[in-house]
Parts: structure tokens; C-alpha cells; sequence
């Protein structure tokens, strides 16, 4: 009978770790998930910040020269 209580607890303890394991394997899935979509954000707003500064970058050089003018305050 003792042989019959121990199987049952190891039974029990075999199932506890088996629901864990898919606990575990879900929540490894989602942060795998909002991972990849982080990842995703991260690069189109590398792009984004990429264009914006090539943007500066011409508006700058096509912008005419500031004039060698006193400040208003002279």
C-alpha cells in the first residue's frame, strides 16, 4: 500500500511539473511574440529617424546663407 501512495504522489508531482513546463512554454511564446514585434518598431523607427535626419540634412544645405547682419538689439 505504501509502494501504491508513493506512485500516486509521484503521479501527481509528474503532472504538477508537466503543467508548469506548459505554463512556462506559453509565456516563453508570448515574450517571443512581443519580442519580435518590439524588434519590428525599433527598426521602422531607426528608418523613420534615419529619413528625418536626411531631410535636416538637405533642408540644411539647401538653405541660403545667413546674411552677415548686426542682431536687432544693436
Amino acid at each position: 500500500m505504501n509502494k501504491t501512495n508513493d506512485l500516486k504522489t509521484l503521479g501527481d508531482r509528474l503532472d504538477a511539473v508537466e503543467s508548469h513546463l506548459m505554463h512556462q512554454d506559453k509565456t516563453i511564446e508570448s515574450l517571443n511574440q512581443t519580442i519580435t514585434d518590439q524588434w519590428l518598431r525599433i527598426e521602422a523607427l531607426a528608418r523613420q529617424i534615419a529619413n528625418l535626419s536626411e531631410r535636416v540634412e538637405e533642408t540644411e544645405a539647401s538653405a541660403p546663407a545667413p546674411a552677415n547682419e548686426r542682431p536687432p538689439h544693436y
